[in-house]
């Protein structure tokens, strides 16, 4: 096993590891709930997207830990979810066969895009101020993340304001921040996760801790054909491509699928990996350099990019790498290990929905909070009195936690730092990659705002 996963190589331990690893999937695991909560508001069977979700979660995971050997997990991304719902068959109007026949050729534009280096050559050409402040601004997003999910800020008067902590949910929540405060400052192993273990046991007395309602796994399995393969069948891919009048708008809504998931992805990489040692500078500039996938990060890339379709067939949305792996990576994980101990916890978790659900976000949330705070520390290595640095930095951390979402902080860096560029006459300095996804991302704006 250590000469698998190169344990010593990356200064880890199995025990460590395994930690990490469980530690990732408390942090994740509202995403078996949320998700078919989510979708089966479209018309689809709670059970066949339970079950969509852990086995596209799990053979994403496993990919990426047996193939690229580093300590990422995948689920359904929530907000590619929510687009899916409210937005495409919402608004929009489609069928969710024919929203899933979206997901599944976003998923095939991905591996496209991931085999012939696209990708790979964008993450190459992110300058070193903006991928650190990537790395700062998913800090930001990761710690808002878990405050909303407690509800601690509300927008009730139209103006953001702090929460009345007045409620069963935040008096737990203080509580756990406080324990995993603790445990972070006096470095106790497994911290993290000791931490969202006590919180979920504190909670039970206040009532926030208890099992939810879901199916069980024989109904699932019973539930999953209603799901699989429901892109190949008349209502899927041919219904979806049926109307001519509506081929535009498919290709824009296809597009924004793709755009989310592709950046989502490359943020979550560069802003835990590089911190961590994970993903290397030395791996960065490596990439390209040898034949197929020979650099981890081109390997995790292929891992994320054949999720997508995987879990499209099944019956799920968009499966992309969760940026609540920084908790397990906060946890100590550091190779593939991390994440097959997760993908585990995925296929224990079809037996024990209930008690998966019992996790509350109370629970988790104080975990983002702390684990956002370790990463805004990839703020330091930006020249802050340099406006050129300091103006991308900014908007990729306010919009990421604002817009809630990663790839609208990317966007706005990208287009932050090409205008800044410009104005000091220094285009020709801009690689082109930047300056095609740059354009990509104000008319992906500019489609959304006409559509």
């Amino acid at each position: 096993m250590d000469r698998f996963f190169k344990l010593k190589e990356n200064n880890t331990t199995i025990s460590k590891e395994a930690i990490a690893g469980i530690t990732t999937f408390f942090a994740m695991a509202y995403a078996i709930i949320v998700t078919p909560n989510t979708l089966s508001a479209t018309g689809m069977e709670w059970g066949a997207v339970f079950l969509a979700t852990i086995i596209s979660s799990v053979i994403g995971t496993l990919i990426m830990g047996l193939v690229a050997n580093v300590p990422y997990a995948q689920a359904p991304g929530l907000g590619l979810s929510a687009f899916f719902v409210y937005t495409v068959c919402g608004q929009m109007g489609y069928e969710w066969q024919q929203a899933l026949s979206m997901v599944f050729i976003c998923g095939l534009i991905n591996i496209f895009i991931t085999v012939t280096s696209i990708r790979q050559m964008i993450i190459k050409a992110i300058p070193l101020s903006l991928q650190n402040a990537i790395g700062g601004g998913i800090g930001i997003y990761i710690a808002y993340v878990g405050f909303t999910n407690v509800g601690l800020f509300n927008f009730e008067s139209g103006v953001p304001a702090l929460s009345a902590i007045n409620t069963p949910q935040l008096w737990v929540f203080a509580i756990g921040l406080l324990l995993t405060i603790i445990l972070a400052v006096k470095k106790v192993q497994g911290g993290i996760l000791i931490g969202i273990i006590l919180t979920t046991i504190i909670g039970i007395p206040f009532g926030v801790t208890h099992t939810g309602d879901s199916v069980n796994f024989a109904e699932a399995v019973r539930a999953l054909p209603s799901t699989f393969g429901a892109v190949f069948t008349s209502k899927g891919i041919p219904a979806l491509f049926s109307d001519p009048s509506k081929l535009a708008l498919v290709i824009v809504t296809i597009f924004s699928f793709s755009l989310s998931d592709t950046f989502d992805t490359i943020g979550t990489f560069i802003g835990t990996g590089r911190k961590t040692g994970i993903f290397t500078q030395a791996d960065i500039d490596s990439i390209g350099k040898g034949k197929g996938f020979s650099t981890k990060m081109e390997k995790a890339l292929f891992a994320d990019a054949t999720a997508t379709s995987i879990g499209a067939i099944f019956g799920t949305s968009n499966t992309t790498t969760f940026v609540e792996s920084a908790a397990g990576i906060g946890a100590g994980g550091r190779t593939g290990l991390t994440s097959v101990v997760t993908a585990i916890c995925f296929i224990l978790s079809a037996f024990m929905a209930a008690f998966i659900s019992a996790i509350p976000y109370a629970a988790t949330a104080p975990t983002l909070v702390v684990v956002g705070c370790m990463m805004l520390s990839s703020f330091k290595d930006i020249n802050w009195e340099e406006l050129s640095e300091a103006i991308p930095a900014f908007f990729a951390g306010i919009f990421m936690a604002l817009s809630f979402s990663i790839s609208y902080g990317i966007a706005m860096s990208f287009i932050t730092y090409s205008l800044i560029m410009i104005i000091k006459g220094k285009a020709k300095d801009i690689k082109p990659i930047i300056i095609v996804m740059t354009a990509l991302f104000i008319i992906n704006f500019v489609l959304l705002a006409i559509v």
